[in-house]
């Protein structure tokens, strides 16, 4: 019976250690998911541009030392009026009033047009860039205060967000007179969210 119980206490310590070190691995990974980069700030605004989506910010950069993987960077260096953007539309994201802050679609106006950018936002539709209190009474560029940890953020919900890219490449098309082959070369909701490239953590959250 006393061999019975010494057995009982050491089976109870292993299952109380493997407890714990699985609690202490899952807090390990839930740091690092939370610890991954979501987003870079782009001159000249600090606007987050996404670094989870792959035609957005293909992996291109340095090799990450814990992955073995070139990481994600941005294909444009800033978004300013002048900016080209070699493909469209782009997320521009302000993040100053978290989790709702605006998101916006970013395309270029074609040069028959008189070119530059514009963006379409969900209330108001498409407008010249960059909203209006991006730039001070002198019409120069006040960049934004980004929170602490802004490009940990976590990607925004995706799920009603892709009727709006549907919705803005339709109205895009319609006011600048895309053909066809010139449609098809926007992106759709599922090249943008990258869902390959993101986290199983994200997906977890509900957030595709």
């Amino acid at each position: 019976m006393f061999k019975n119980k010494k057995w009982l206490i050491l089976t109870f310590q292993i299952m109380i250690l493997v407890f714990i070190v699985s609690i202490a691995g899952n807090l390990g990974l839930i740091q690092t998911a939370e610890a991954q980069p979501y987003w870079a700030s782009l001159p000249p605004y600090n606007l987050l541009w996404p670094l989870w989506s792959p035609p957005l910010s293909p992996a291109t950069g340095p090799i990450d030392p814990l992955t073995g993987l070139p990481t994600p960077v941005p294909i444009i260096s800033e978004l300013s009026n002048n900016t080209v953007l070699p493909v469209q539309p782009g997320i521009a994201w302000d993040p100053t009033n978290f989790p709702k802050g605006p998101i916006w679609l970013v395309y270029n106006i074609p040069p028959s047009y008189g070119g530059g950018l514009t963006f379409f936002d969900e209330l108001y539709g498409f407008n010249p860039w960059p909203p209006p209190y991006l730039l001070d009474s002198a019409g120069v560029p006040a960049p934004i205060y980004l929170p602490l940890g802004y490009s940990t953020l976590l990607p925004t919900k995706l799920k009603h967000f892709g009727v709006t890219i549907d919705t803005a490449n339709l109205t895009y098309a319609y006011l600048y007179g895309l053909t066809p082959p010139q449609f098809q070369t926007l992106l759709t909701p599922a090249e943008l969210w990258g869902i390959p490239y993101l986290t199983a953590t994200a997906i977890a959250l509900g957030l595709i």
